[in-house]
């Protein structure tokens, strides 16, 4: 794997762990009852946005760690997912 590979891994999960971290524990307008005027009443009011960001950056580390060490092992490759016989030949 290279080094731009490990990054662009690296940014793909992290994205991906943020889509799944930013609605946990959120609390809207519309919970605490105190709506704006013009807002939506699910907008955000508590986000704990640097918390999150921190979490998110964690269990990237974790979860790269895991897939980059997968990769480079050779446990998986992308022979692996040649269903269609189109690369060539080993050897």
């Amino acid at each position: 794997m290279t080094i731009t590979a490990a990054f662009v891994l690296f940014a793909v999960i992290w994205f991906m762990t943020l889509l799944v971290v930013l609605p946990v524990r959120i609390k809207t307008q519309g919970d605490l009852g105190d709506i704006v005027p013009g807002t939506h009443a699910g907008a955000p009011e508590v986000h704990h946005m640097k918390k999150k960001l921190w979490i998110t950056t964690g269990i990237s580390v974790v979860l790269w760690a895991i897939i980059a060490g997968i990769i480079i092992s050779g446990l998986i490759s992308v022979r692996d997912f040649d269903w269609l016989n189109q690369l060539e030949p080993r050897g």
